[in-house]
């Protein structure tokens, strides 16, 4: 992915594939979220982990991990994009979108419209006849927003941790 710039606002932000060198600031990011903050540290063992799940996502050509650089240049927003091949609905390949977050500094203006937006064009491109995403129970606000979006909720999931 070469970087691709889109609109909110009246500013332009840039979207570009992330490197190793955004990492700190993409866990800043994940970790600046009420619901996931505990999550985070900042060790060197915890950053040493975070630099292997990049490197793991970034090695990945079904992976796509986005930095969203603001006007100033600062990285103001992140999603990670999977591309899954499947069977069913007839072999269609579905494009997962996982871990969307946005600066507060830049929230409200439109820019994560803008970004899920430009996601789906780029499941279209890339041959996708789905795309899904999955958002916490908890996250009311989030889900108005995907609904608002056109997306549907359609499926009860699950987890379980090991």
């Amino acid at each position: 992915m070469g970087p691709a710039t889109i609109e909110a606002s009246g500013s332009a932000f840039v979207l570009r594939r992330a490197g190793r060198h955004d990492v700190d600031a993409l866990v800043a990011l994940l970790a600046a979220d009420a619901l996931r903050a505990a999550e985070f540290g900042s060790t060197s063992e915890e950053r040493a982990g975070y630099v292997a799940a990049f490197e793991a996502i970034d090695a990945d050509a079904a992976q796509l991990l986005v930095a969203v650089d603001g006007p100033d240049g600062d990285v103001v927003a992140t999603m990670q994009l999977t591309f899954i091949p499947g069977l069913s609905r007839g072999g269609a390949t579905r494009m997962q979108i996982e871990a969307v977050r946005v600066a507060d500094s830049v929230r409200g203006r439109g820019l994560g419209s803008a970004m899920i937006a430009w996601a789906v064009d780029h499941a279209r491109e890339r041959g996708a006849r789905l795309v899904q995403l999955t958002s916490d129970a908890r996250r009311d606000d989030a889900h108005r927003f995907y609904e608002r979006l056109g997306f549907t909720a359609s499926h009860v999931g699950f987890k379980r941790y090991l």
